[in-house]
């Protein structure tokens, strides 16, 4: 709410100066016309002759949006005023603290398996694009140490056990009450040796490894405990096989079941502490792991081309011809996004919206569009192109591509409609999320219990009281359409990895407005 009056004062101020204006001895009548026209228009007319959103104001909301989903005691430079402190007694069933970290979507659960993997991103987006993002810069790492700090103790609270989960879904699913008045159970779920996880594991892994980079010069002993719990957490994913989703069953399946297998994720932990430690035990257990699938997608449960991309980078920037493979898989990759490429596999809408499958599209596009823009910054810096089949590929024509579905998201398209709540004037009104759907604690002081959410609140049609800035909703259907409809959760729900992977194409596209 607050950062949307902001932009309406300085239309004010503007309307100000015009009459201060229309004053001076100096003016005359159309000259001061012209020139308020001119202060009226100024922002109109440079979006319009670059038909470029503002990637910087963008890149700000889609970090902003994560303090709306943080569980925990919230601290004092809380900028999303209307959410409070929440599941203080985290843990408190095994004799553990296990507050803090992030609800992944709409709901009250903290599920580590995607929150792992929005941390990854982050942390990726942040080291690829940590320069183009000025004062943001700060906030992106704000945003993944509120994750980290939450999986440190999960790796850390007991020996032999990595807790992977707070809450119990199928409770909560059932339920439409704000974070602050959770009355359901806050069971606690965990991998071990006899109950492995090797995908949650690694995954876990993958996030505290690439946060150790980011920290690394800034914060050198929180970077060093990074590692240290990562390397441990790989371990324990190696050693132990198994699928979480074999081990969990109704506690993960269907919200967030492996469905991919594990293998990918063995690839995607080894491949960042491959890159965070330089040590080759990781790049021999990669080799141990053998031919990859080739997959068309990119997500929380599908990490193979993120893999792909992230150890091509070092056949590309730094000339290791033992990473060829990787390359070649992650141009492979390319060739099934690229709308013109004779292997694509990918649909787009008439808009020229990527379209990957019905349920929250937009994780995928997000996630694709952070690999294109990634994969073709390593090219541009090497001046390389690759072919598929008779077309040739420059690294503008991943950048190209990039950029046409952040604008798509950011309102270039068919219905003028932002996919980024808060942003442009032509945004998502109804989500489906709890806590922006129901009055805040400060204008409502009465619990609201587990069914009382429902009426009036879930089932009305007025748009939600509480602003999620910077949301990314799960997006249109494939003719383009978005009803903005809070009970069509697979288009009107945002989720923290859509979010996390958008904030490197933006920081890449706020950077290039810059120089």
């Amino acid at each position: 709410m607050h950062m949307l009056k902001e932009g309406t004062k300085t239309n004010q101020s503007k309307v100000g100066n015009c009459f201060h204006l229309s004053k001076s001895p100096m003016a005359t009548s159309s000259s001061v016309s012209f020139l308020c026209l001119l202060l009226f228009l100024s922002p109109l007319l440079l979006n319009t002759v670059h038909g470029n959103p503002n990637y910087k104001e963008a890149l700000l909301k889609s970090i902003l949006f994560f303090q709306g989903q943080r569980s925990g005691r919230l601290p004092a430079n809380q900028q999303i005023t209307w959410r409070s402190n929440s599941g203080l007694s985290d843990g408190l069933l095994e004799h553990v603290d296990l507050t803090g970290g992030y609800y992944d979507a709409g709901d009250n659960v903290k599920f580590n398996f995607p929150m792992a993997f929005t941390t990854t991103m982050l942390s990726w987006s942040t080291l690829e694009y940590g320069k183009r993002m000025g004062p943001q810069l700060q906030e992106a790492r704000a945003a993944i140490r509120w994750a980290t700090d939450y999986l440190l103790k999960c790796a850390n609270a007991k020996p032999g056990k990595l807790y992977v989960g707070v809450g119990d879904p199928n409770a909560d699913h059932k339920c439409w009450e704000r974070p602050e008045d959770m009355d359901t159970v806050r069971t606690t779920y965990a991998v071990t040796p006899s109950n492995p996880g090797s995908d949650v594991a690694a995954e876990t892994a993958a996030a505290l490894a690439a946060a150790s980079m980011v920290f690394r010069k800034i914060d050198p002993k929180y970077s060093s405990l990074l590692r240290g719990t990562a390397r441990k957490v790989m371990a324990f994913a190696i050693q132990y096989r198994g699928a979480y989703s074999d081990s969990l069953g109704s506690a993960v399946c269907p919200f967030y079941c492996s469905y991919s297998g594990y293998k990918d994720e063995l690839l995607w932990g080894a491949s960042w502490l491959l890159r965070a430690t330089n040590d080759a035990y990781y790049s021999n257990f990669l080799k141990t792991l053998g031919a990859d699938d080739q997959p068309d997608l990119f997500s929380w449960d599908n990490k193979y081309a993120g893999a792909h991309v992230l150890l091509a980078r070092r056949a590309l920037v730094e000339n290791d011809k033992s990473f060829e493979q990787y390359k070649q898989e992650a141009e492979s990759f390319m060739c099934r996004i690229l709308p013109n490429s004779p292997y694509s596999t990918t649909q787009y809408t008439q808009g020229g919206l990527m379209y990957k499958l019905p349920q929250s599209n937009l994780q995928y596009v997000t996630s694709i569009t952070f690999l294109l823009t990634t994969y073709g910054k390593y090219m541009k810096a090497k001046r390389q192109t690759f072919n598929c089949g008779n077309l040739m590929v420059s690294p503008n024509s991943l950048i190209g591509l990039a950029k046409r579905q952040v604008d798509y998201i950011l309102g270039e398209n068919p219905i003028k409609m932002s996919y980024m709540v808060g942003f442009g004037p032509n945004f998502p009104k109804r989500i489906h999320h709890r806590g922006s759907s129901l009055p805040s604690l400060a204008s409502h002081h009465e619990s609201i219990g587990c069914d009382g959410g429902f009426q009036p609140f879930f089932y009305s049609s007025n748009p939600n009281p509480n602003i999620l800035v910077g949301a990314i909703v799960g997006g249109p259907n494939q003719n383009d359409g978005y009803p903005d409809d809070r009970s069509d959760y697979s288009h009107s729900e945002p989720a923290t990895y859509i979010n996390a992977a958008m904030v490197g194409p933006l920081a890449f596209f706020a950077g290039l407005e810059a120089h």
